[in-house]
C-alpha cells in the first residue's frame, strides 16, 4: 500500500518540463546502493558542510538581514519620514546560486540580494550602506563594484565571502514573506535591478521545477564536481557556469522524475551526449509576459540564432546562460559528455567506481603547443583586479585563434596558475626526451604574475608554419585599451602572450606538478585501453554467439525442409537458403571492418546506458534490441 501511495504521489510530476517523462520507473535496490556509493565518493572532496558550518552561514545572513532593515529605516528617517512609517518599510536579504540550491561546498561564497522599497535609491546602497558594512567588526575586504553589468558589493563577513547585489522595487513596503517569482514586480524597474533580481528568480524557478529536490541536489553536487575536475566549469571562459549545470541536471530530473541520484548522473550523460545542439534546453514553456525586456528568441533576434548550445533560464526575462560558448569550448564540453557516458556505463555495471568519474586526464600532456598568458602587476590588490578583467576577456582570444584556418581547437584551461620563481631555474623533468635544456632564465620578474594556458590543436598539414602574432596582438591591445577606458590600468600592470611547446612547460610550472600530470595521463590511457579491450572481447563473444545461433537455426531449418520433401531431393536447399542470406549478411557486417565497430558500439554501450537492467552478457539478443529502442526513444523525447 505504501508503494502504491508513493506511485500515486509521483504521477503528476511526469508533466514537469517541455515534454512528458521518459521513464517513471522507481529505483531498485541496486540503484539505491549505487547512490550510497556515490555519496561516499563525494565526501573526500569536501562538498558537504557540517551542521555547525550551515548554522554559521544562517547566523551571518540573519545579521545582514537585520542590518538591511535598520539601514532602510535610518535612510528613510533621514529623508524626513516618520519613525512609525519607516519601521514598517522592511527590506530583505535573499540568497541565490549554489547556497540557495543547497549544493554549496565547504568554504563556498554566498550569492545574495538586498531588496529595498522604492524610497531607497541605488546611490544610498553604494554610499551609506557600504559605509555601514565597513564599520561592522565581522566585515573585511569590503569593496564595491558599482559600474559592473550587475553592480555588487563584495565582502568577507565573519570568514564567509559574500557577493551582495541590490534591487529597488517599485513597492512601498517589502514584507518578510515576499515572493520574488511574481512577474508583475518587474514593472517599472530599471534594467540593473531586473538583472540583479534574475539570479533569485531563476534559482527559485529551478527548485519549483524539479520533482525531488534531494535527488536533484546530490546529482547536481556530483555533476558540478565532475565539471570542475574536468576543466569545463567557467561561464566567463566559455564553458558552463553554476546555473547552467543546475538547469541541465533539473532537466534530467524532469525526464526521470523517480530516479535516484546515481541513475540521474548516468542519465545526465546519456541525454546530453546525444542532445541535438543547437536545439535549446528548456525547463518550461516560456512565460507569455510582455514587459518589454529583451528575451532569448531566435525568431526575433538574429544574434540568438548563432548561439551554439542554448540553455534557457526559466524565469522572465528568459536568457541564454551559455552565450559565451565558442566552437572550441563546445568541442571540449561534448568530448567530456561522451567520456562521462562511457565512464558511468562502466560504473553502473560494476567495472569501475565513482572515483573514476572525478579523475580527469592531463591537460598539459594532451597538447604539444600552448599559448601562455602572463598577467603581471606590482601589488596583490592590483593583481586581483587586473586578473579579473583579463579572465573576462580570454574568450575573445580563443575566438581570434579559432578564426585561424590552421587551428582546429583552442582549449583554454580555466585554472589560473601563480608563477613560482623557483620553478624557473629548475631543470626540465617533465618526461620529454627531446628537451635538452638545463637551467632556464626566469620567465617573469614582476612581483605578482599569474598565468592561463590555452592548448592548441592544429590541422594536420605538412610543413605547417602558423603566424599567431596578429591574433595575440589584437587581444592584448584590446585588454589594455579596456583597462584604460574603465580607469583600471595602473603602472606595472601588463599582459603578455607567448607560444610555448610542451617540452618547455617546466619553465612555467612546477616539475612535481607536471609529473603528477604525466601520471594522470598514463592512468587515463590505461583505463581507456582496458575499456577498449574489454569491449572488443564482449563484441567478439556476442558475434560468436550470434554465429553459433545462426548456424544452429540454419541446420535445423535445412533439416526440417529435407524432411518435408521426404528427403529425396537436394533442390529443397536452394529454396530455403535465401531465407537466411539477409541474417547471415547482417551478421557478417557486424563482424567485419566498420560494421564490427558498429556492433560493438551499439550492443555494449547502449545496454549499459540503460542502467543495470541488462547485466547478463548472454542475453544480448532481445535485451540489446530493447535497450537500443529505449535509447532511441530517450533521444526523441528529450
Amino acid at each position: 500500500h505504501q508503494h502504491q501511495k508513493q506511485q500515486q504521489q509521483q504521477q503528476p510530476v511526469k508533466q514537469l518540463g517541455m515534454t512528458s517523462a521518459i521513464s517513471l520507473a522507481e529505483p531498485r535496490p541496486e540503484d539505491l546502493q549505487k547512490t550510497e556509493e556515490l555519496r561516499k565518493a563525494l565526501e573526500p572532496f569536501k562538498v558537504f558542510e557540517t551542521q555547525d558550518e550551515l548554522n554559521h552561514r544562517m547566523e551571518i545572513l540573519a545579521k545582514l538581514n537585520t542590518l538591511v532593515k535598520q539601514w532602510v529605516k535610518d535612510v528613510s528617517m533621514a529623508k524626513n519620514m516618520p519613525e512609525a512609517a519607516a519601521e514598517k518599510l522592511g527590506g530583505k536579504i535573499y540568497t541565490f546560486g549554489s547556497y540557495r540550491l543547497g549544493v554549496h561546498h565547504k568554504g563556498a561564497d554566498i550569492d545574495a540580494l538586498c531588496v529595498a522599497p522604492r524610497n531607497i535609491e541605488r546611490t544610498d546602497y553604494f554610499t551609506s550602506f557600504f559605509e555601514l558594512l565597513k564599520k561592522q567588526s565581522e566585515v573585511t575586504e569590503c569593496r564595491s563594484v558599482e559600474e559592473a553589468f550587475v553592480p555588487v558589493i563584495k565582502m568577507n563577513f565573519d570568514g564567509i565571502e559574500i557577493d551582495l547585489l541590490f534591487a529597488r522595487l517599485s513597492l512601498k513596503e517589502i514584507p518578510d514573506d515576499f515572493d520574488l517569482r511574481d512577474d508583475n514586480l518587474l514593472k517599472n524597474l530599471d534594467p540593473r535591478s531586473v538583472r540583479s533580481l534574475n539570479g533569485c528568480r531563476v534559482t527559485d524557478e529551478i527548485l519549483a521545477l524539479v520533482p525531488n529536490i534531494e535527488n536533484f541536489r546530490l546529482a547536481l553536487r556530483s555533476i558540478k564536481l565532475w565539471a570542475k575536475k574536468h576543466g569545463i566549469y567557467s561561464n566567463s571562459l566559455g564553458y558552463f557556469g553554476g546555473v547552467t549545470w543546475a538547469m541541465l541536471v533539473a532537466r534530467t530530473c524532469q525526464l526521470y522524475p523517480n530516479a535516484t541520484a546515481s541513475t540521474l548522473v548516468h542519465k545526465f550523460f546519456l541525454v546530453f551526449s546525444r542532445w541535438k545542439w543547437p536545439n535549446p534546453v528548456l525547463l518550461k514553456h516560456p512565460d507569455n509576459v510582455n514587459l518589454r525586456f529583451p528575451v532569448w528568441d531566435p525568431r526575433v533576434n538574429a544574434s540568438d540564432r548563432y548561439h551554439l548550445m542554448p540553455i534557457i533560464t526559466p524565469a522572465y526575462p528568459q536568457q541564454n546562460s551559455t552565450f559565451n560558448v565558442s566552437e572550441s569550448t563546445k568541442k571540449v564540453i561534448l568530448n567530456e559528455f561522451n567520456r562521462g557516458m562511457v565512464t558511468t556505463d562502466e560504473i553502473m555495471i560494476g567495472r569501475a567506481t565513482w572515483d573514476r568519474l572525478f579523475e580527469a586526464p592531463s591537460f598539459f600532456y594532451k597538447y604539444r603547443h600552448f599559448i601562455v598568458l602572463l598577467v603581471t602587476s606590482q601589488t596583490g590588490d592590483d593583481q586581483l583586479e587586473w586578473c579579473g578583467l583579463v579572465e573576462s576577456k580570454i574568450r575573445l582570444l580563443v575566438g581570434n585563434l579559432e578564426r585561424n584556418q590552421h587551428i582546429s581547437l583552442a582549449h583554454v584551461n580555466p585554472t589560473c596558475f601563480d608563477y613560482k620563481k623557483g620553478a624557473a631555474n629548475t631543470p626540465n623533468n617533465s618526461g620529454n626526451d627531446d628537451d635538452k635544456s638545463g637551467a632556464n632564465p626566469p620567465v617573469c620578474s614582476a612581483p605578482f604574475c599569474s598565468m592561463w594556458f590555452i592548448g592548441l590543436e592544429f590541422e594536420r598539414t605538412e610543413n605547417l608554419n602558423v603566424d599567431l602574432t596578429e591574433s595575440i596582438q589584437n587581444f592584448t591591445e584590446h585588454v589594455i585599451q579596456h583597462g584604460v577606458n574603465i580607469k583600471m590600468l595602473k603602472d606595472g600592470m601588463n599582459i603578455e602572450a607567448r607560444h610555448v611547446k610542451r617540452k618547455s612547460l617546466s619553465q612555467y610550472l612546477d616539475t612535481d606538478f607536471l609529473k603528477r600530470e604525466r601520471k594522470s595521463m598514463d592512468q587515463h590511457n590505461s583505463f581507456s585501453n582496458a575499456l577498449l579491450a574489454n569491449r572488443k572481447r564482449i563484441s567478439g563473444e556476442m558475434l560468436t554467439q550470434k554465429k553459433a545461433r545462426l548456424s544452429e537455426s540454419q541446420t535445423e531449418e535445412n533439416s526440417n525442409a529435407s524432411s518435408d520433401a521426404g528427403g529425396t531431393t537436394p533442390t529443397s536447399q536452394p529454396t530455403t537458403a535465401p531465407n537466411f542470406t539477409p541474417d547471415a549478411k547482417s551478421s557478417n557486417n557486424g563482424g567485419n571492418g566498420n560494421g564490427g565497430g558498429t556492433a560493438s558500439g551499439s550492443n555494449s554501450p547502449r545496454s549499459n546506458s540503460n542502467g543495470s537492467n541488462n547485466q547478463n552478457p548472454n542475453s544480448n539478443g532481445n535485451s540489446t534490441a530493447t535497450a537500443t529502442a529505449a535509447a532511441t526513444a530517450e533521444v526523441a523525447c528529450s
